[in-house]
């Protein structure tokens, strides 16, 4: 299986409800690598790296969200290795400050 590595947008009502927890706890147990964070713009972005089709299942994921979320629109655009370095030091996945 090869790895993808994509940075994904979701956009709606994704702040305030636990997305970025959300989106932690889905990815560390699906066994990925990456990060979450908010942005001023009140979208959230995150980055999915592993196996393809775990990543292609994440974003899926992303597509509903938690409960309380409202998911509008979702972009997706594959990037390399060196978006990973965002994380914190010594972590799988992280939850990064707000942008």
């Amino acid at each position: 299986m090869s790895e993808v590595i994509l940075h994904v947008t979701i956009r709606g009502r994704v702040q305030g409800v636990g997305y970025r927890a959300w989106v932690e706890y889905q990815a560390t147990n699906s066994g990925l690598e990456g990060w979450v964070r908010n942005r001023r713009d009140g979208s959230v972005e995150a980055l999915f790296a592993g196996p393809g089709h775990v990543v292609a299942s994440m974003v899926a994921l992303c597509r509903k969200g938690p409960p309380s979320a409202r998911v509008d629109n979702v972009s997706e655009v594959p990037v390399d290795g060196q978006h990973l370095d965002l994380r914190r030091a010594g972590e799988i996945f992280s939850v990064l400050p707000t942008i």
